[in-house]
């Protein structure tokens, strides 16, 4: 089974970060909230109770996801160990995953060099590195993007779907297809 750590740090983006953590567990994917307290505020001010403390057990999840939110990002390129983490995570050619702000912190280790990436509107003038793309998602090798707080369904449709679930069972159950004009896939 797949091991997901998606990270919460204080300031991080709500919408996204519970987004993404509901969707990889309707697919019956584990997926641990992290983060380096037992409690974290989002930039919204709701508070969450942490899964798991940030450590380098992480390391040996397959899948690290990084959501947005200015203050979240700000404490992420703080952390010296995250900093580890996701550095030992990329060597080992596991999933590194970010949205919104987060491909801000993947650019201060310089994963996006080279890179194909998205983020939030505006960050192709923040981030020197890589080559920005406008696509909701965007996959190169083991590092996905997405831009932000809207398009944190179809980023983690498409996590799930990387991770072998039946991305199509929950999108019908979630009601994907009619809250989108979209067909349903029988």
């Amino acid at each position: 089974m797949y091991k997901v750590a998606v990270v919460a740090m204080n300031g991080f983006e709500e919408a996204e970060t519970l987004t993404i953590v509901d969707i990889l567990r309707r697919a019956n994917i584990k997926c641990d909230i992290v983060g380096e307290t037992d409690y974290v505020v989002g930039g919204h001010n709701i508070k969450i109770k942490i899964d798991k403390i940030l450590s380098n057990d992480i390391e040996k999840y397959d899948m690290i996801v990084l959501p947005g939110g200015y203050g979240g990002v700000e404490s992420m390129i703080s952390s010296d160990l995250l900093k580890e983490i996701v550095t030992n995570m990329n060597k080992a050619n596991k999933y590194i995953c970010a949205m919104c702000a987060a491909p801000l912190f993947l650019s201060t280790l310089n994963l996006l060099e080279n890179k194909k990436f998205t983020a939030y509107k505006g960050y192709d003038k923040k981030i020197n590195q890589g080559n920005y793309l406008e696509d909701i998602v965007v996959i190169d090798s083991n590092i996905i993007t997405s831009r932000g707080p809207a398009t944190v369904y179809e980023f983690s449709y498409k996590l799930t779907e990387i991770l072998k679930a039946d991305v199509n069972a929950i999108k019908d159950r979630m009601l994907y297809y009619n809250a989108f004009d979209k067909k349903e896939v029988k």
